[in-house]
This record gives structure tokens, sequence and C-alpha cells, in this order.
């Protein structure tokens, strides 16, 4: 019997950390990551547009917060934070997010005018910006 019952807590308690998806396909996470680099990118782009840095630095402890209820520790949220690859891609998708909007690097107008939409549509990059 105690054996039977070590086994089913064993089970149970290892198998949320199996049923996990690596930090670098969780979407929601992701996406909040990739929308930061564009609020981050245009903030420093253009000059009427800034961060919400408060709301930015909340939304960040929130993002952590939602990975440790979801059930990945503290060692995996950092791995996955400091993966080159995985900043690398994250900065690639915000790249090619903010081209396909019309962003041309150089033309500092085309920072402030997907600055601007992103706030007037209350997408979760235009929440972590304000225009001036």
């Amino acid at each position: 019997m105690a054996a039977a019952l070590a086994a089913t807590t064993l089970i149970l308690t290892a198998f949320p950390a199996a049923a996990l998806e690596p930090l670098s396909q969780e979407k929601y996470i992701n996406d909040r990551l990739i929308a930061a680099r564009i609020a981050d990118r245009i903030r420093r782009e253009c000059d009427s547009i800034d961060a919400r840095m408060v709301y930015a630095w909340s939304q960040a402890r929130a993002l952590k917060k939602y990975a440790r209820d979801k059930g990945y520790s503290e060692a995996q949220i950092k791995a996955f934070l400091d993966s080159e690859p995985d900043k690398e891609r994250i900065y690639a998708v915000a790249e090619d997010y903010m081209t396909r909007n019309g962003v041309t690097k150089g033309d500092t107008e085309s920072y402030c005018r997907l600055g601007r939409d992103e706030i007037a549509r209350k997408t979760v990059t235009g929440s972590l910006l304000s225009a001036k």
C-alpha cells in the first residue's frame, strides 16, 4: 500500500512538469515578450513616444508569475530568459512584425506611426507605450 501511494505521488508530481511545453513554445509568454520587444524598439526610435516603464515592469513580474503558476521552475525561466537563441528568435519575430507593418530602419516616423497605431488599437504593445 505504501509503495502504491509513493508511486502515485511520484506520478502526480512528475506529470505536470513532464506535460509542460518548452518555454520557447509557450504562446502567451512568447507573444508578450515579442510585444515588449516591439514596444522597446518603438520607444527607442520615436521621440514622441515613451515607455510606460512602471506598467511594463509590473507586466514583466506578472508574466514571470504566470510561468511559475503554470509549473515552470525559476531555473527554467532564467535559462529561457538568458538563452541567446531564444532572444534572437524573439527579436527576429519582432523585427518581422515591424517590417510587415511599415517600419523602415532609419525612418523615425515609421516607428512613430506604428507606435501610435498600437496605442490606438489597444494592443499588448500599445499598452506598454505612451504618446508624449
